[in-house]
């Protein structure tokens, strides 16, 4: 196919040359009936912000320019078919799974996934078989899946449908996917990814393998991310072995009969610069990242980790475009640092946790801006470096999981403070967002570790959600006890 082609862009930029009067939705009738959203968007936005029409197709049903687009999505990716999605890749996440399980079947998962997985387990009702990921003591991170994990699981579950794997984690790091995906396909198991930070695996060169390539059923991409499209536009990829019209059913069943063509052109022509400039984007994202993570390790009490975490197994590989930088040695957790630089230095990183940052380097970043990223992590040092005391170093801990998400989320449930919860079944999730890993999902139990990290996040100003209590200072629990 011609990978010059962005059918979703050019139909839209011929709409725009037509004198077509619209008596259609959307009713800002292309931004003239919301002049102050016109002005502060512009009049070449709003001219694009159109509804479903013959010309335009249908995101539900597609048979035009968005089945053709589509298709070159799939073959810039390598996938059999692909799906636009408008509701980020936490639609698709949860696409491919109720495309996969429904209720009571099991699916393998690393219990360090984003909550969009188990929210997708609380809609169907199957049950998730958790491996527990190894840590590293020095970051006080969780890694990826060990292979010997994966395959005493899928022997123990013979039954299971399914296995997600994280391609990558948030911090970079990958699983051995290849061998995840063949040994799942001999004990006839299907294979999910959720890519969402891993768009760049398909175009640039040295990468992590990309799900695809490995042979996985799904993946998930989120290409707003290193891909440059809009927020919350995202692909869905589908393997040969993929029943793709039933997964339209499933998309159909959750996503807007409303597909924003913004987001949709977005992916179209973001897809398009990749498939002919993704080699050379990637490379210079690439430069960059190791440029800043040589600096920063020559400061000194930071460490911007990278390829000498590779363990051959549950550090298979990783994506050394990512600057993940630990901060323990500063004396100051993550969020603390990721509040001073965007409160002091006018920088915003993409997240902190309690012992890590995380800097997100793309395209869009020129040498300048990383070398005052740099001078300001130096500063900091100089000036707010202090005793490391009693850090909590890590950000993940293994729960005691004692029944399924949904059964949880939907039992009858009482609200308690978090003191008060410890040993009862937790109902509702907590997390600190980014990076979205819950701390608490529904169905498990509330230890004393995880209510003093609870108190710990929020004395260091992580941002955490998830529970009722918007204050985060109760929890529902199971009524009645377990």
């Amino acid at each position: 196919m011609n990978q010059d082609r962005a059918p979703i862009y050019e139909a839209l930029e011929e709409l725009k040359r037509t004198r077509m009067v619209p008596f259609d939705v959307p009713g800002h009738k292309r931004g003239k009936g919301n002049r102050e959203l016109t002005e502060f968007l512009g009049e070449k936005c709003l001219s694009v912000d159109v509804n479903s029409m013959k010309p335009l197709d249908n995101l539900c049903h597609p048979v035009g320019v968005i089945k053709e687009a589509e298709e070159l999505a799939a073959e810039a990716f390598g996938a059999a078919h692909a799906f636009f999605m408008v509701g980020g890749t936490t639609s698709s996440v949860q696409a491919m799974i109720l495309s996969s399980v429904k209720k009571d079947d099991k699916i393998i998962l690393p219990r360090n996934v984003h909550r969009s997985v188990i929210n997708a387990l609380i809609l169907c009702g199957a049950t998730p078989v958790y491996i527990n990921p190894q840590t590293d003591e020095r970051l006080g991170i969780s890694l990826g899946m060990s292979l010997e994990d994966v395959k005493k699981a899928i022997e123990r579950n013979p039954d299971a449908k399914a296995i997600l794997v994280n391609n990558q984690t948030y911090y970079g790091i990958c699983s051995n996917l290849y061998e995840i995906v063949k040994f799942a396909h001999e004990k006839n198991m299907l294979v999910l990814a959720d890519e969402a930070h891993g768009t760049h695996f398909y175009f640039g060169e040295n990468m992590p393998v990309p799900a695809m390539a490995a042979g996985a059923d799904f993946s998930s991409v989120s290409m707003h991310k290193s891909g440059g499209s809009l927020t919350q536009s995202s692909f869905l990829l589908c393997g040969e072995n993929v029943n793709a019209n039933y997964v339209r059913q499933i998309i159909n069943l959750t996503q807007t009969t409303s597909g924003s063509y913004l987001l949709m052109s977005s992916l179209d022509i973001s897809r398009r610069n990749l498939a002919k400039n993704g080699r050379e984007i990637f490379a210079e994202v690439l430069e960059l990242s190791e440029y800043a993570r040589d600096e920063i390790n020559q400061i000194g009490d930071y460490y911007a980790f990278s390829e000498e975490l590779i363990n051959g197994d549950s550090v298979y590989d990783f994506d050394t475009t990512k600057l993940s930088v630990n901060t323990f040695e500063l004396g100051l957790a993550g969020i603390e640092v990721y509040d001073i630089l965007r409160d002091e230095y006018d920088i915003q990183i993409e997240f902190g946790d309690l012992g890590n940052i995380l800097a997100y380097v793309s395209v869009g970043d020129s040498r300048k801006n990383i070398e005052r990223l740099i001078g300001a992590f130096s500063e900091i040092r100089r000036i707010y470096k202090k005793d490391r005391g009693s850090m909590i170093k890590h950000e993940y801990i293994n729960p005691t999981v004692d029944m399924p998400p949904q059964q949880a989320f939907y039992s009858e449930k009482k609200s308690v403070p978090i003191k008060e919860a410890v040993g009862k079944v937790c109902c509702e999730f907590v997390m600190c967002y980014p990076p979205g890993i819950p701390v608490l999902a529904p169905g498990e139990r509330v230890t004393r570790e995880i209510a003093d990290y609870i108190f710990y996040a929020k004395e260091k100003g992580c941002f955490l959600t998830g529970p009722e209590d918007m204050e985060i200072g109760r929890l529902n629990v199971l009524k009645g006890g377990i």
